[in-house]
């Protein structure tokens, strides 16, 4: 918890203060942008121990302060931070498997392979994960580097700023997908998901449907709400995919989103816009549960 070495200055002695690695409070080090939804293993525990050197000889005088701790001991060092610590070849172990884009549970299992006595969890994985992401994405920020990658990828991509310096709209699709969206343009899946990243952006994802029944991405946007005016700026820029007016699509299947609902009125009024039957059912469902409870 602290320690000071004595350097012959006056008030200084040298000593060592213990405690438990659940003592204290939580301490956010820096202001965060979003408030993350995490818990936290400091729990006030008053364990203290209290250590210095013997004066004129070898070894340490040590004092018990408090002996108790206020929550119930582990059995298993699994979980705890120092015990599950990675190598410096465990960390360039991660570096190669997450650039062929291994999942983490799959290098989790290559370390446990490697290391059978390994206490390293998988939350520590995608901690060396970040860093790593991070090194890779050096001074530049999150929408610099994203920007950056679309460019070097050759994504077809458009955005739209707020106060001449904010991002607040994106759009990008693969160059792939607009060939299969000009071959395979009957029907068209649109629906937003959220907590796809730590902003809580919506990202609306439009999905293709081929002739034999498979599926593929045609595109997708981050926005900034999901609002009339920011659903209208994407569909028109997935309308613009469309080499040819004729091969606009005739069906698109939304969920009851009332704002998506009159976007695609607008961009698309003479496509046949029909609600999901999955997105039906769970909310009959839902409502069903919730009138018999």
């Amino acid at each position: 918890m602290r320690s000071d070495t004595y350097t012959s200055s006056r008030g200084r002695t040298s000593f060592v203060l213990i405690g438990c690695e659940r003592s204290g409070k939580y301490k956010c080090r820096k202001k965060e942008f979003v408030r993350r939804d995490t818990s936290t293993r400091k729990c006030g525990c008053p364990f203290k121990i209290h250590g210095k050197p013997v004066h004129g000889g070898e070894g340490w005088t040590v004092k018990l302060i408090c002996g108790i701790h206020n929550h119930e001991l582990v059995k298993t060092l699994v979980g705890h931070p120092y015990a599950g610590r990675l190598t410096d070849d465990e960390k360039n172990i991660i570096a190669d498997m997450t650039k062929s884009n291994v999942k983490p549970r799959n290098i989790l299992l290559t370390l446990k392979e490697h290391n059978a006595n390994s206490c390293t969890t998988i939350k520590q994985i995608y901690n060396a994960r970040s860093v790593y992401r991070s090194s890779i994405r050096g001074d530049d920020t999150e929408m610099q580097h994203l920007m950056r990658l679309l460019e070097r990828d050759q994504y077809i991509h458009w955005h739209r700023l707020r106060d001449q310096d904010v991002v607040c709209d994106l759009f990008w699709c693969h160059p792939d997908a607009v060939k299969l969206c000009n071959t395979c343009h009957l029907v068209f899946l649109i629906d937003s998901t959220y907590k796809t990243n730590r902003y809580r952006l919506p990202l609306l994802d439009f999905v293709g449907v081929t002739p034999t029944g498979m599926t593929f991405s045609a595109g997708f946007a981050y926005l900034e709400g999901e609002r009339v005016n920011n659903l209208v700026w994407a569909l028109e820029w997935f309308q613009g995919l469309f080499l040819r007016n004729d091969r606009l699509h005739v069906v698109i299947v939304i969920d009851r989103d009332l704002a998506l609902m009159n976007a695609v009125k607008v961009v698309f009024p003479e496509c046949m816009n029909l609600l999901c039957r999955f997105h039906i059912d769970k909310n009959v469902k839902a409502k069903c549960k919730s009138l018999i409870g």
